[in-house]
């Protein structure tokens, strides 16, 4: 497989996300969905609709999330939809629970190392493409958050999620936490999961990460730490494997001495075994590259 093209760009402003966009040359046909970390309430990390605002618009794309399979005030519909307003993200764009009405869509994964099927919010048949907008950090139990668990987790509906944590094996979020896998067989059902996605829009998608507000815990922790390292910048790519590795590489290239912290949390839950995992079933290739855009 040929080398895949990831863009970057220090430049965080609204409108440099449109520009790294643009410099994809990828039309996104049809209804857009756009996924975005849209933040539990109490986390002060997540990134803001306002800055999403001009790229939103710019493909004329719907916001979409999914619940979640945790206590918080994400998971049933009618709190989630609340918070989605208090965060202001259903005040200024079109936004799309898309589990909010079962049943779940279900995607097959032939070639899935842990998962073949993947259970995602059924509203997913409304769109013709995807752009998966990521806040890059850390998280407690992938290690790291990017385009590839935007695209598992991301778009799995609750019992979906259920399903993806306890690698296939329950779909009920109220015995999950009990019942864990052993961690590598949870990183490579997030794997097996974003190749469905990846596969269902046959190649109607964008990745956009951006790498600020870099906490080792993700923008579902109500309470999550501080930023441990300076921000470093945006990147784009039409591969969603090359562009987490190109985000870990530069954590690992950063001279920023709270890289350590942030390299702390990916490699002690084994984070990149993800990108290894669905590099390995063809979700996308590690080999890449960064072209810097000033």
């Amino acid at each position: 497989m040929e080398k895949a093209k990831v863009y970057f760009t220090k430049e965080l402003t609204p409108e440099s996300v449109v520009k790294m966009f643009r410099i994809l040359n990828k039309k996104l046909p049809g209804k857009v969905a756009v996924k975005v970390h849209s933040g539990e309430e109490g986390n002060q990390n997540y990134l803001r609709p306002e800055f999403m605002k001009p790229m939103v618009e710019y493909v004329n794309g719907t916001i979409v999330e999914c619940n979640t399979a945790y206590d918080g005030e994400r998971n049933s519909s009618k709190k989630h939809k609340k918070l989605l307003e208090n965060h202001g993200w259903s005040r200024i764009f079109n936004v799309d629970l898309l589990d909010e009405n079962g049943p779940d869509l279900e995607l097959k994964i032939p070639n899935g190392k842990i998962l073949k099927q993947n259970f995602v919010g059924r509203d997913l048949v409304n769109y013709d493409s995807m752009l998966v907008l990521s806040h890059f950090k850390g998280h407690p139990m992938g290690g790291y958050g990017g385009a590839l668990k935007q695209l598992s987790i991301g778009c799995a509906s609750s019992e979906g999620k259920a399903w993806i944590h306890s690698a296939g094996k329950l779909k009920d979020q109220s015995v999950l936490w009990d019942n864990l896998p052993e961690q590598d067989a949870f990183l490579e059902a997030m794997a097996d999961s974003a190749m469905s996605v990846v596969e269902y829009f046959k190649g109607n998608t964008a990745f956009i990460n951006i790498m600020c507000n870099m906490s080792v815990d993700c923008d579902c922790c109500a309470v999550a730490e501080d930023p441990c390292m300076k921000d470093i910048g945006i990147l784009a790519s039409l591969d969603p494997v090359a562009i987490d590795q190109a985000c870990i590489d530069l954590v690992i290239n950063s001279d920023d001495p709270g890289k350590e912290h942030l390299l702390e949390r990916i490699n002690s839950r084994h984070g990149t075994h993800t990108i290894d995992a669905a590099a390995g079933i063809g979700a996308g290739t590690k080999e890449y590259e960064l072209i810097e855009v000033e």
